[in-house]
């Protein structure tokens, strides 16, 4: 009698994973301690945006299954992003070396094992690390993220929001902290106390507060991550020459010395990623997959606001074709209203040494769907490279459970050979875009009484830059009704992102959709690098309006969840 349960089990297991569409290998179950082969553990391609958790005690094996993914998914042409704390990830650069040991473990799960190496791009904060220099301007980055950097109450937090509006009122662009700096230091000094009384609650020793934190980001080095040349989004969604999706690895070695900035900074790709790409809704396959490893690291000491906004985020960025997966110790370490957003789910062992381990091991097996496994027995045994399975499949049902013996990555496990960073990294196309920083004319420089480079475009010859608050002649009345409406018609533009009214040969090609197909920037526009001007066929004015008012709505909601704002002209 219990061969047969054990026969069913495997039977249910094998049928409960097959699928129509492409998928991801896992590996195989096992059934009372007994590995089957033939009962092979995948998941859907097309389910990859519904998100997933990566859970388990250290040591348990979460990067390697990680990197599994992350190679699967380049392999069918899905761009990955994935942060690399400890450097572990870096062998996905190179080919695995072939053993017997490794030989037979994959032919025990039904692996092919092949020594492949992936294309990946190595990035790091501001460069604090061998990666390509990551930054953000602080006027993109938005007070609600940068108020997480700074540890802010909310008192403080609404008090920084009405330094970025005013800011944004007086042409005071906030490119870097010493732009931030210049205008809170201005608010606060005899010139601008004038201006600091109209912003109403914001009050003098609040912004002090605030100063003194940004003088302390300086002091730790974090000064260096924001800035110009900004980060596009749009390098993520890369492929390699060969048709694979780029890996994009963000070096984090300093992680657990600045880890609210390198959280935070992830939290601003998602938002950046989710107000730039169109709707798309369910897809073969995801445009991006991210991975997001020491989640905790997200969600410890955050705000409700912060918490609200990462749910809105999880929740609505499926639909635009991108999945998130966490990866972090125990679901504990996320919120419950995070936790309901994620579908798939592996789970490697949990320890049980304490009370708290106790209760954290009874939390987690109430989330798995009733299974004839008894899961706090197997999430304490289960050895390393194994774990408990649950997916989301082609009809949207939670698979069966499975304790699944993983596979094994065919690319290097663990750090890649001394020298292989700096050589991807030097061979990247994106070294020359983003390897040296640039200081713009902004708040800093107008608040100082520093001319304007003679080299900006428009400026005939240098003269200094008027006090914040000048008001701005209103020259409509000298205007033409055609240079109204033309004045008209660039608003509209600028604030759709689109032009407003396609000429009869359709709409333009961005350069982010150029780079998005693959095609190199030296190529765009006959080798120029700037957006291409082809026009595609016509498209049905309702249907283009309706496109626009989706663009607008996206774009907008995650802005205003982050306090994000649509990148202007660059002053240099």
């Amino acid at each position: 009698m219990p061969e047969q349960d054990a026969a069913a089990r495997i039977a249910d297991i094998a049928a409960g994973y097959v699928f129509d569409g492409p998928t991801l290998h896992l590996g195989a179950a096992l059934v009372d301690g007994t590995l089957h082969a033939d009962a092979q553990v995948r998941l859907p391609l097309a389910m990859m945006n519904r998100h997933g958790l990566i859970a388990g005690a250290t040591g348990t094996g979460k990067t390697v299954t990680l990197q599994v993914l992350a190679e699967q998914l380049s392999a069918q042409g899905v761009p990955v992003f994935l942060s690399d704390i400890k450097g572990d990830l870096t062998g996905l650069a190179r080919p695995g070396t072939a053993s017997d040991r490794l030989a037979e473990r994959a032919a025990s799960v039904g692996q092919d094992w092949t020594p492949t190496a992936f294309p990946v791009e190595f990035l790091s904060l501001g460069g604090d690390g061998a990666g390509i220099p990551v930054r953000a301007t602080i006027s993109s980055f938005g007070p609600l993220l940068l108020s997480r950097v700074m540890d802010l109450n909310e008192t403080q937090e609404s008090s920084l929001q009405l330094v970025f509006h005013y800011a944004d009122r007086n042409g005071l662009e906030l490119y870097n902290l010493a732009d931030l700096r210049a205008v809170i230091g201005f608010l606060t000094s005899d010139e601008g106390k004038g201006a600091l009384a109209s912003l109403g609650g914001l009050s003098r020793a609040t912004a002090g507060v605030i100063l003194r934190e940004l003088v302390t980001l300086e002091a730790q080095g974090m000064d260096a991550f924001f800035g110009e040349p900004e980060f596009d989004t749009a390098d993520l969604l890369r492929t390699a020459v060969d048709g694979r999706g780029m890996i994009t690895a963000l070096e984090l070695v300093a992680a657990q010395q600045k880890p609210r900035l390198f959280s935070t900074f992830l939290m601003w790709l998602l938002a950046d990623l989710f107000a730039e790409l169109p709707e798309v809704g369910d897809v073969d396959k995801p445009r991006l997959v991210f991975f997001l490893d020491e989640a905790h690291l997200l969600f410890a000491g955050s705000s409700k606001a912060f918490r609200e906004s990462i749910q809105a985020t999880v929740r609505l960025i499926r639909s635009k074709g991108v999945g998130i997966f966490f990866i972090t110790q125990t679901p504990r370490d996320i919120p419950g209203e995070v936790l309901g957003q994620l579908a798939n789910r592996i789970q490697h062992a949990l320890r049980a040494f304490t009370p708290d381990d106790a209760k954290a091991l009874r939390a987690t097996v109430s989330t798995f769907p009733m299974s004839p496994y008894d899961l706090a027995e197997v999430l304490t045994s289960a050895g390393i490279g194994e774990a408990v399975v649950t997916v989301m499949n082609e009809r949207g049902a939670p698979t069966p459970v499975a304790w699944t013996r993983l596979r094994s990555p065919e690319s290097v496990l663990g750090r890649a050979p001394e020298g292989t960073v700096p050589a991807v990294v030097a061979s990247s196309a994106l070294l020359s875009e983003y390897s040296q920083a640039i200081d713009g004319y902004s708040a800093y420089e107008k608040l100082t009484g520093r001319p304007i480079p003679a080299a900006l475009p428009g400026a005939s010859s240098p003269v200094p830059a008027g006090p914040p608050g000048d008001a701005v002649p209103d020259r409509s009345a000298d205007m033409s009704r055609d240079d109204r409406d033309a004045e008209a018609q660039r608003i509209e533009e600028e604030i759709l992102g689109m032009p407003s009214r396609p000429s009869p040969g359709g709409g333009r090609r961005s350069g982010r959709d150029e780079r998005e197909r693959g095609v190199p920037r030296a190529e765009q526009d006959g080798g120029t690098g700037r957006p291409s001007a082809q026009r595609g066929p016509d498209r049905d004015e309702m249907a283009d309006l309706a496109l626009k008012a989706a663009g607008v709505i996206g774009r907008e909601l995650a802005r205003g969840l982050f306090g994000t704002k649509r990148r202007k002209g660059r002053w240099y």
